[in-house]
């Protein structure tokens, strides 16, 4: 009798396990192309432990989400009065279902990213198109390997569940209360699968400490909750938090992400070269944009592509790109003299923007960059379940939460030629450069 379960080994998950039909998803080519996509993209130059895949990821968010379908669904960890709120959880058929819908939304949740992930998504999509689009077309368009399965699945299930209300362009009629929680299961801000998986994957690979937490404790504490706004008299309003026992892991997780996010995500040198890959991309794509008008030609493009357009640019000046392309892979990238911090921060609003201006007048704007990022979020105010039964904000339960910051960078960058007299004359003006109204910034007045 053929094996109809097979595992597969995860460094940090152990074994992960699929049914013969799943394994027909993973093998399918939108999912197989997530082996040629970088989680990192551009951080293996400056971490060389960071070269795994999208695919590894994949399979990990889909081993998670079982298995947090299955801790959350227990019957003991729930109220009459949420159990008559998702009336799936008593129906054992719904249940097989749909815990293979999460398990797939999972798989198949990153099947949209561009070459080198998240590096040159902003710029070279049309506007308004994102890599979480991307993904729902390739999902719907996966519909008869979905149909085969048994029981069939529905693509549009696996498009919702896999992306949530606020990313979907086709499927977006309003979710239900039940495909509300299982969302979350894959995409939750406080306790999504995709975030706890990045954050272990990508801190063991970078082999960095920062993203490390009890991952294990943190799932076992997890339930189905009111909002704290619910009102007793109304319909409540579910999501996924934690019990009061598990807040120390989620304070834990929630650091590491802001650690990973300073040390790791945001790291200078990854900035640059994000910015780098932009610019050539910009110069070898067709008409400076990734091809997204047909599916299967968005598939041909991965990181192998590009990385073999890269090394041939960087050897013959005449290529579109070639700059960038040798700054990248001869390691001769843009070089940072200036970082925002609090005291310049004290004395301007945009310190960062000003020096920019103040160098780019002093050295010509070809030979300096500026990058920065403001996280766009604010905490998960997640629900907590105290020991007393009530159920509480983070915020009112937590000072680590009330007081998280937020992860944001500013940095100037120059040609690696310029960096020492740069450095210099930014120690002599910085001073006048600051205390200056904007539109005054003249970079030979000191």
């Amino acid at each position: 009798m053929a094996k109809q379960m097979h595992e597969i080994r995860d460094p940090l998950h152990g074994f992960v396990r699929l049914r013969t039909e799943e394994r027909e998803i993973l093998d399918s080519g939108p999912v197989q192309r997530l082996r040629h996509i970088h989680q990192l993209g551009t951080s293996m130059w400056i971490y060389p432990g960071a070269t795994h895949r999208r695919f590894e990821h994949s399979l990990g968010v889909a081993e998670l989400a079982g298995r947090v379908f299955d801790i959350i669904t227990q019957r003991a960890k729930l109220t009459d009065r949420i159990r008559s709120q998702v009336p799936q959880i008593e129906d054992p058929t719904d249940m097989l279902y749909w815990r293979q819908v999460v398990r797939l939304a999972g798989l198949c949740h990153d099947l949209g990213h561009l070459p080198f992930s998240h590096a040159a998504e902003k710029e070279l999509l049309p506007d308004g198109l994102t890599h979480e689009a991307l993904s729902e077309r390739i999902i719907l368009e996966m519909k008869p390997e979905f149909d085969r399965m048994d029981p069939p699945i529905r693509a549009r299930d696996v498009a919702r569940i896999a992306l949530g209300p606020g990313k979907l362009k086709v499927e977006t009629a309003p979710f239900s209360m039940w495909e509300s929680v299982l969302e979350e299961i894959i995409t939750g801000d406080a306790f999504g699968v995709d975030r706890i998986d990045y954050l272990l994957r990508d801190s063991y690979h970078a082999g960095v400490a920062y993203g490390r937490f009890d991952q294990l404790r943190l799932l076992d504490t997890l339930r189905i909750l009111e909002k704290p706004s619910s009102s007793p008299e109304a319909v409540p309003a579910l999501t996924i938090g934690i019990e009061e026992g598990g807040l120390q892991v989620a304070e834990g997780m929630a650091l590491a992400r802001y650690y990973m996010y300073t040390q790791v995500y945001l790291h200078p040198v990854r900035r640059i070269y994000d910015l780098l890959l932009q610019e050539f991309l910009s110069a070898w794509l067709p008409g400076s944009r990734f091809p997204v008008e047909r599916v299967d030609d968005f598939l041909k493009l991965t990181d192998n592509e590009v990385m073999a357009a890269l090394r041939a640019a960087s050897g013959d000046p005449n290529s579109p790109g070639h700059d960038a392309a040798r700054r990248i892979m001869k390691r001769e990238h843009f070089r940072v003299v200036y970082s925002r911090n609090p005291q310049d921060m004290r004395r301007s609003r945009d310190p960062a923007r000003r020096i920019y201006d103040a160098l780019c007048e002093r050295y010509g704007r070809d030979r300096v960059r500026y990058s920065w990022y403001r996280a766009k979020e604010d905490p998960a105010d997640f629900p907590v379940l105290m020991r007393d039964e009530s159920v509480v904000g983070a915020m009112a339960a937590s000072q680590v939460f009330s007081q998280l910051p937020l992860a944001s960078v500013d940095y100037v960058y120059v040609v690696p030629e310029l960096r020492d007299e740069a450095e210099a004359w930014l120690r002599r003006a910085k001073s006048g450069i600051l205390g200056r109204k904007r539109g005054e910034v003249k970079g030979g007045a000191v």
